[in-house]
Formats: structure tokens, C-alpha cells, sequence
């Protein structure tokens, strides 16, 4: 491994775990290619090896915090996720030179001698290396053994059972109750619960096939030891071999199977993973505790009640009532058929107060169908939940990865629901979306949880409005409101009246959601241990299908609020993002700015809604360095400025050159390439193709339609990590070139990447979909004559002032690009055909000689 831009030697200490050491040398002289070389060496080192150690004179200024070589390599670090620890000068003139630079432990007791050689510092510091966690032994658990045989008793007995079984259908709780009691026997008689004690974990691809090799291998073993003959020997290595090969199969058709089934759900291929490597996320709460539980459970009561308690009454809702919408006065019945399609594509998912598990109920749906269309057929008519349905068991999750574990407040509630009611909240859920977009009354700047939108639209339409401002002239500023626990406080009453005021719920329709919310339980699990039960007074449950929809009804009103102010404004769940303009011509300012926070919080209180004042952000974009001194004072505002700002998990830096966000995308990125290079001969090279998708390349491929019009050398930096990625892939060789390896494999690279998604939503919207608020940013070119043009399907493109601002606004950039096409591509008939096209016209592009 050559450099031109500097020297290295490196050496590797063999001990456990691994630790690589780079001692590097770069000349005075500045070389262009220095920062692209580190790179690359990073990026192979940190792939190879969990702990790196950089060390040597680097010749950067890095005490200099205006040297624009200093910055860059300051950025890279940070990329990579490295660490410098030199803090004090190592060079007789006082400029620090000589670093020390490590990756995943720490350095301690560094100090800094005085010059021994010519004019540099000696420097000695201690690496002390993680030693291997233990694996914590697991509890005993309780399960029921349902295997297919199990599976076809438990249909037998219960289609007999069901013969008898005539409760009232009228009374849908009860009808419920008397169904899981019959359920709950039968399971009893053919698969009684057995405690399950912890066992050493073996490996689950291990078959009967793998053992008979094992004891063939053994005993062959055994006799080669005995006589000592070469005949016996060769016996030995032979069975040897046999016996690797079937391990080798066998784990390759385990991994296979779990792809194949789990390929769109990268929840369940990053717990196999984690489970293969032995990973285990550090925690100091005993699962097993009861007091834990209690203690979860006491917080989350007393974190809302409190909340609760400073904010109610304090104000009265500003906002007039909506007119009157559409009547939606009851909701309509599911057949049979309806049903069993919803069953099938509903996830496996549970509650542990599930009788009957997701894949029974799956496995058995031609028995259990009828009984399980009358629970919810009957609760839709009646406008009853039953009260099984509304028991919650609330699973702490940690707010964000890598928070400390031990501190109860970084943890979210999430609630886990019955099969049943999930599959009773999506029938309800249909209904009310149809309801919603067929009268209009969704809000337009709404993307959470909506077919046809996403994070990646509402960023590019808020980023849009920004780059147009930033084009003529205008500073713009930009804030990022967080609610404390926005779900568990909604009140019951102002959501019921907002449903029937808002959007038109009368009736029966009604009755059901009043049902839905009132009388909730639920309690806090920890490993087997649950805590005591609680009346559930407010809230929406975080993990229903209802929850996000009736969310986004209760922040109706919200929207009212922003137009009556002129700003611009958008919404994603629970994240609201205000911005506009500072342009004084127009009326906006500071103070018009303040005015609207100032009317949100009031309506926030009324509605029992509580801004989190600490995680509220905001920052100001300027064109040019000339207006930041005139905006330098933001008033009221000033205690949320920040200058980078995360909007739906993308960091947003003054200048918009995503430099922050692009560092944490490569970070994941090869933290996740390091784990599965140690799996990587456990897979096929198309399985391992399909796990690279799921955990390197969407991690590039998220909002990376944000990217287009950014500058060669900041996307270089995510092209190094697909260029890994592929060398990963293939085996690759680090010098051979990169560009035949892309084009064989069908990758587009990084710039091509965000063009391609950008187009795909015009395409939407020549096809009438797509969010509606980036549809009104698109316009059909319409000549001032009859021209052979006017069929091509192009748009009209409207002009800008400078290429890093308004060239880069979504209404600027799409159609330039759309009108590039070639109309074979433009006018295609589908959604498949287009991308298809698009892909391969991409592709000739980027690689013109290999394609």
C-alpha cells in the first residue's frame, strides 16, 4: 500500500483483540491529493480492523483555525469517526504537527516532551484496548412449542370446539373474552406452556445433517489416534472436510432463508446479525427486576402528569372551528375476503397478551376467520372496542442509539397491541384515510405517515422555499419546534371534537373512537416481569396504526395559525418546522416571526401540548457573508440558534453543504461494513449483495435527492463509501479501478443517485401522484406556438440567479433535468418501464465505456 501525497509503515500486534497501527510521514510541501488519500487509506483500514492507531508528523497547522487544509482534515476525521488527541504544541515555532489519531479507543496520559530532534516533540501517551464483554446468561422463559403437527392439532380441536361455542354476538366484549378463553384451552391441551431454561446459545444452522458429519468425523478421529495408521489418517481428513463443507452449507442456507423471508425488513436482519457476532447493546437495567418495572412504569405515569399539571387551562384554543366537513356517520363491515388478505399482510407482530401468536392466527385463519370477522365486524357496528383490545404492554425503548442506558429519562414508551386490534385499527384506518383524502381535509404541508410522501419530500420542498429565498438575496431562517411527549399527552375530549368538528365524524363512527380512547390500560414489561396496571387517561398509543393518523388530526388547527402570520411551514408527525424570509419589503421579520411562536405556544397549552423548550432549534441561512451581521441578533430567539440543526434525521448546516450529515452517513456506513466483513464468508455473494443494500447503500440512498448540485469533492467522500462497498463485495483489489466493478454490478454512482430519485418524483407527477406541494412546483412547458415540442412531455424551467442556491431548488433542478431526457425515457407507460429506462440511460452516462 502506496501513497504519493506521504509515507506510512504499517504493523499489526496480534493480540485479541486486533490492533493496527499506521505511523505516517507527510512532507511540508502541500499536495491537492492528500485528503483523498487519507481518505482511502481510512476507509481500508477502519473496514479490516475494530481499533486503528494513527501516528506521525502530518505537517497540518491544525492549531490554525482558518488553515483551509486544517478544516478538511478536520472533516475527514469526523467522517471516519476519528479522534485526535494532540493538544499542545509539538513543534519548537508552537504549531501542533505531530498527532495522534485513533479509532474505537481511547488514548490517556498524553503528554508532550520537550524537543529531543531538531524541532519536534517527543510524544507519549497510553492505548489501553477493550476487553471482550461477556455474554449475560439469559432468564428462563415460558413458551408454547407450535410446530406444523401442533398447528394441525390446534385446528382440529378448535373447529370442533367452535361447533358449541354460540356466545351473544351482540355483546361484542363479551363475545371477545368467551373467544379467547375457548382459545387459550385448546392451546393448554395441544401445546402446553414448558419452561424453557438458558442454555450455552448453539448455533441455529447446526442440522441432524451437520451432526451425523460431526460424529463421523469424531469417531474417525478417535481411530486414527488409536492405530496410527496413514489410511486412518486420510479417513480422517477426508470426514474433516465432509464435515466443514456441511457446516459451510448449512449456515449459507440459514442465512439464505432469513434474507429471502426478511429482505424488506432490516429490523430482523440486523438482530440475526447482531445475534452471529455475539453483539449485545450494554445495559445496567436488570431485566428481570421487578423494581425496574415499576420504576418504568412510575416515571412515564408521572412524566405526563406533570406536564399535564403546568399547562392545563392556561389558555383558550385561538383557533375558529374548521366548517362543516363531510359526514362520515359509520363504519363499514369487512367480508370475509377482505379479511383474509388484510391477516396475510399484516407483519407477525404481537403483544405478549396474545392468546393465540401472529402466526397461528395466520397458519389457522380458515378456522379462526369467521369467530375473529365477528369481533370486528360487531365492534364496527356497534361502535365498541372490546376491552382485550385496548390493553397495552409499554417496551422502553432508548430514544436515540448509543444514549446511556442507565438513565430512565432516554427512554421512550412504546406501546405493543394484540394482533387482533392491530388488525381491527388498520380496517378503521383505511376507512378514515379514504374519508380524509376523498373531502379534502387532509392538511397539505402533512407528510407523516401519508401514501405518496415521505421525510425526502417534505425536505425537499422546505429546502426549495430556502434555495429560492437564498437565490434573491434574502437571508432565511428556519425553526425546528419539539413537543415533550406529544403523543401520550393529546386529551381524549379536544381529539373527539376535533373529529367530529374537523373532519366530519357523527354516528356510530364516532362511538367507536370514543370507545378506542377511553378506559385504556396498559403496563410496563422488563424481560418476564411486568408492572402494575394503569388507566390509561390521555394519549395516543405510540406503536398503533391509529395513533399517527389521529395525531395528525389533533394538529389540524396548527396550520391556521402559520398562514394567518404568512410563514411557511411544514409538518411530519409530531416535527413542525417553521421558516421564512427576514425580508422587511414583504413584512417579514423577526418580530412577525416571534408574534407566530409566541400564538403556537398559547395554542399548544390549550391543548395540553408542551414545547420542549431545550431541544428547540433554529438557524439562519444567509446568501452571503454580508448578512450575517445583520441578523446577528435574533431577540427572543436567540437562545435556539444553532449552527447545524437536524430536520428529520438530516443535519442542516448554515452554508447547506450537508458537510455534518455526510459525516454521519459515512460513519454508520462502515461501522456496519466492519460487521459484516466478519459474516461475509457465511454468505452467497447475492445475499451478501442483498444485506449491503439494506444496511450501506440506503444509508447513502436516504434523502440523497438533497444531494444534487453539491460539489464534487463533498460527494466524493460518500462515492469512497460505495466504492468500499463494491470492493467489499466483489474482493476487489484497492488498486484496481473502481469504475468496471460499479458497471458490472448495476450501481449508479452517488450524483447519478440523487438525479435518479429527483426524476422519479417529476415522473409522479406527470402520472398525477405524488405530494401535491411539489406537484405545484412543477409546470408543463407550454410554447407560445404550435411547436413538435409541445408533445415531448417537457417542463418549463424557471430561472435563477446562482448556481449553488437556485440552481439547486427542487423547481430549478427537476425540470432541467426532466427536459435532458431523451423522450424514450420521458415518455414512458409505467412506473417500472421508466425506472428501468432512466436506469440504463444513468448508467451510459456515468460509464460510457463499460456500459
Amino acid at each position: 500500500m502506496s501513497f504519493s501525497s506521504f509515507e506510512l509503515c504499517l504493523f499489526e500486534l496480534c493480540i485479541s483483540p486486533r490492533l493496527l497501527v499506521v505511523l505516517i510521514y507527510r512532507p511540508p510541501k502541500t499536495d491537492s491529493n492528500f485528503l483523498n488519500d487519507f481518505c482511502d487509506l481510512v476507509a481500508d483500514c477502519i473496514l479490516k480492523y475494530d481499533y486503528v492507531l494513527f501516528f506521525g508528523d502530518f505537517n497540518i497547522h491544525i492549531c490554525c483555525p482558518d488553515n483551509v487544509l486544517a478544516k478538511g482534515f478536520f472533516n475527514l476525521l469526523d467522517s471516519f469517526n476519528l479522534t485526535q488527541w494532540v493538544s499542545s504544541p509539538t513543534h519548537a515555532r508552537g504549531h501542533i504537527l505531530d498527532l495522534v489519531i485513533s479509532y474505537g479507543l481511547p488514548v490517556m496520559n498524553l503528554v508532550t516532551l520537550p524537543p529531543v530532534f531538531p524541532d519536534h516533540s517527543p510524544i507519549l501517551c497510553d492505548v489501553t484496548l477493550p476487553c471482550p464483554v461477556p455474554v449475560c446468561e439469559a432468564p428462563a422463559t415460558r413458551f408454547r412449542a407450535l410446530d406444523a403437527e401442533t398447528i394441525s392439532k390446534f385446528v382440529d380441536c378448535m373447529s370442533v370446539r367452535l361447533e358449541t361455542f354460540n356466545p351473544d354476538p351482540s355483546n361484542v366484549d363479551h363475545y371477545s373474552q368467551h373467544f379467547d378463553v375457548l382459545c387459550n384451552q385448546v392451546l393448554d391441551v395441544v401445546a402446553p406452556l414448558k419452561l424453557c431454561k438458558s442454555r450455552p446459545r448453539r448455533e441455529p444452522w447446526l442440522s441432524d445433517v451437520t451432526r451425523a458429519c460431526r460424529r463421523a468425523c469424531r469417531s474417525s478421529e478417535r481411530k486414527w489416534k488409536k492405530d496410527g495408521l496413514q489410511v486412518s489418517r486420510e479417513l480422517f481428513r477426508a470426514s474433516l472436510v465432509a464435515y466443514q463443507d456441511a457446516v459451510r452449507a448449512a449456515r449459507m442456507a440459514y442465512f439464505a432463508d432469513i434474507i429471502e423471508t426478511n429482505s424488506n425488513n432490516p429490523k430482523i436482519l440486523f438482530k440475526t446479525l447482531n445475534s452471529v457476532l455475539v453483539y449485545q447493546e450494554p445495559s445496567s437495567m436488570s431485566p428481570t427486576a421487578a423494581g425496574n418495572s415499576e420504576a418504568f412504569h412510575k416515571f412515564f405515569v408521572d412524566k405526563v402528569s406533570g406536564i399535564r399539571a403546568v399547562i392545563s387551562g392556561n389558555s383558550v384554543d385561538p383557533v375558529p372551528v374548521h366548517p362543516s366537513p363531510p359526514t362520515l356517520s359509520s363504519l363499514n363491515t369487512v367480508s370475509y375476503s377482505e379479511l383474509s388478505k388484510l391477516v396475510a399482510r399484516q407483519k407477525p407482530s404481537g403483544s405478549p397478551l396474545d392468546v393465540l401468536p401472529p402466526r397461528l392466527w395466520k397458519a389457522a385463519f380458515p378456522c379462526l376467520g369467521p369467530s375473529l370477522g365477528q369481533i370486528i365486524n360487531g365492534s364496527l357496528s356497534t361502535g365498541v372496542v372490546p376491552a382485550a383490545l385496548k390493553a397495552a404492554v409499554i417496551r422502553p425503548t432508548l430514544k436515540k442509539p448509543g444514549a446511556d442506558v442507565s438513565v430512565i429519562e432516554n427512554y421512550r414508551p412504546i406501546s405493543t397491541l394484540p394482533f387482533t386490534s392491530k388488525l381491527l385499527e388498520k380496517v378503521v384506518y383505511q376507512q378514515l384515510v379514504s374519508h380524509l383524502a376523498d373531502s379534502d381535509l387532509f392538511e397539505v404541508f402533512q407528510s407523516g405517515f401519508r401514501s405518496g410522501h415521505s421525510t425526502e419530500s417534505a425536505l425537499l420542498r422546505v429546502l426549495n422555499d430556502i434555495y429560492l429565498s437564498l437565490d434573491q438575496g434574502t437571508s432565511v431562517l428556519l425553526l425546528l419546534l419539539d413537543l415533550t411527549a406529544a403523543f401520550d399527552t393529546v386529551d381524549h375530549a379536544i381529539l373527539l371534537d376535533r373529529l367530529e368538528r374537523w373532519v366530519g365524524i357523527k354516528g356510530s363512527a364516532l362511538d367507536w373512537f370514543r370507545s378506542y380512547l377511553q378506559n385504556r390500560t396498559f403496563c410496563v414489561k422488563l424481560g418476564d416481569v411486568f408492572s402494575s396496571w394503569e388507566g390509561l387517561r390521555w394519549g395516543v398509543p405510540q406503536g398503533s396504526i391509529l395513533g399517527p393518523l389521529l395525531f395528525a388530526i389533533y394538529l389540524l388547527p396548527l396550520g391556521s395559525i402559520f398562514r394567518k402570520h404568512g410563514l411557511s411551514f411544514h409538518l411530519y408527525a409530531d416535527d413542525c418546522q417553521i421558516y421564512s424570509p427576514l425580508c422587511q419589503e414583504k413584512g417579514h421579520s423577526i418580530q412577525s416571526f416571534v408574534s407566530c411562536v409566541n400564538e403556537v405556544k398559547s395554542w399548544l397549552m390549550s391543548n395540553y401540548l408542551h414545547l420542549n423548550e431545550g431541544k428547540t432549534e433554529l438557524i439562519v441561512f444567509h446568501p452571503n457573508s454580508r448578512n450575517v451581521d445583520r441578523y446577528a441578533d435574533l431577540g427572543p430567539l436567540s437562545p435556539y440558534s444553532k449552527p447545524v440543526v437536524t430536520s428529520l434525521g438530516v443535519k442542516l448546516d448554515v452554508g447547506l453543504k450537508f458537510d455534518a450529515h455526510i459525516n454521519s452517513v459515512i460513519r454508520s456506513s462502515f461501522f456496519h461494513l466492519r460487521r459484516l466483513a466478519k459474516i461475509k464468508h457465511m454468505l452467497s455473494r447475492a445475499h451478501l449483495e442483498r444485506v449491503l443494500h439494506a444496511f450501506v447503500i440506503s444509508r447513502l440512498d436516504y434523502c440523497n435527492s438533497l444531494y444534487a448540485g453539491l460539489c464534487q469533492s463533498t460527494l466524493r467522500r460518500l462515492q469512497v463509501v460505495q466504492n468500499s462497498a463494491a470492493r467489499f463485495l466483489t474482493g476487489t483489489r484497492k488498486r484496481d479501478h473502481i469504475s468496471p466493478v460499479l458497471a458490472s454490478l448495476h450501481w449508479l454512482p452517488i450524483c447519478y443517485r440523487s438525479q435518479f430519485k429527483i426524476l422519479v418524483f417529476v415522473y409522479h407527477f406527470f402520472q398525477g401522484g405524488g405530494p401535491p406541494y411539489l406537484a405545484t412546483l412543477l409546470n408543463r412547458h407550454s410554447p407560445s406556438r404550435a411547436l413538435r415540442s409541445s408533445d415531448q412531455g417537457l417542463l418549463a424551467v424557471p430561472r435563477s440567479r446562482c448556481r449553488t442556491r437556485g440552481d439547486r431548488a427542487f423547481s430549478v433542478l427537476a425540470p432541467s433535468l426532466w427536459n435532458q431526457l431523451p423522450p424514450s425515457v420521458r415518455l414512458s407507460p409505467s412506473l417500472p418501464v421508466f425506472k428501468n429506462h432512466l436506469k440504463t440511460h444513468l448508467l451510459r452516462l456515468a460509464f460510457p465505456e463499460h456500459v
